[in-house]
């Protein structure tokens, strides 16, 4: 058989597996989310709300838990220049999307074809919240530098503000939590991060949601890791797909377990 007539094989087959696809992926309208994602819970019932209504096509739930999915936002991400996290709601076809949570109305209008634009932003991270029982000055000066938070950030709607007593008010941990762990630590490097983060949940059994460490390690372990500093040799694109992809998995686990112990202003 000739070389000509083998391409023009392999064409075909490229070609009827690219309809499979498109036959199967007929709504552009994508919202990607991630487990453990609190802006994604409250989402959720808004997507599911438009998609019962039958007034839109389907807004297609991709958790990017999945390999595939996640190759799929950063493909989007690539092509359109966008960095969000989740949710995130993209029209593949045009490239119109929505970083972050946004009422039923706005993504309606999504939804309907109009540009929205981005939400205004901080100026600055908000200042690290005293200590549960830190001193009567820690906590004037930390109402100084809130305030002039405030003053800075005045452009941001009220929903993004709130004020000293209720920042107060949120749960504080008494002690300052042990640095989270990464995917690349060994196994007994893992269980001292185990034990002192255990000791620090049992001081902050106030907290809500607080997982044990053996969870989170287990959830660290059972992620493939690649050395540092090393790249593999003489792999195939789909190869280093597979090899993003994991990293993709472990940065996001260590993302999560860091943004659970800055949830409580440390």
């Amino acid at each position: 058989m000739s070389k000509e007539t083998n391409k023009n094989i392999e064409k075909s087959q490229v070609e009827e597996i690219n309809t499979d696809v498109d036959e199967e992926a007929d709504s552009p309208w994508y919202y990607f989310y991630s487990q453990g994602c609190g802006w994604c819970k409250k989402s959720e019932p808004v997507v599911d709300e438009l998609n019962k209504s039958g007034k839109y096509e389907e807004i297609l739930k991709l958790d990017l838990a999945d390999s595939d999915n996640q190759a799929l936002a950063k493909e989007l991400k690539d092509e359109y220049n966008i960095q969000c996290g989740t949710p995130w709601f993209i029209n593949e076809a045009t490239g119109e999307s929505i970083c972050g949570f946004r009422e039923k109305d706005i993504i309606e209008k999504w939804l309907k074809g109009e540009k929205i634009p981005v939400p205004p932003r901080p100026k600055g991270p908000i200042p690290k919240l005293p200590l549960l029982e830190a001193p009567e000055k820690e906590i004037k000066k930390w109402k100084k530098d809130y305030k002039k938070w405030l003053k800075d950030n005045d452009h941001l709607p009220d929903n993004q503000k709130k004020s000293a007593e209720d920042m107060l008010s949120m749960p504080r941990p008494k002690t300052d939590p042990p640095k989270p762990p990464h995917a690349n630590m060994s196994d007994d490097e893992l269980e001292a991060w185990g034990k002192e983060f255990d000791e620090w949940r049992k001081i902050n059994s106030h907290l809500p949601n607080l997982q044990p460490a053996s969870v989170i390690i287990d959830r660290i372990k059972g992620q493939p890791t690649q050395n540092v500093g090393t790249e593999p040799k003489n792999i195939n694109a789909v190869d280093s797909g597979k090899l993003n992809t994991i990293d993709a998995k472990i940065q996001a686990l260590e993302v999560k377990v860091d943004k659970i112990i800055k949830h409580f202003g440390i």
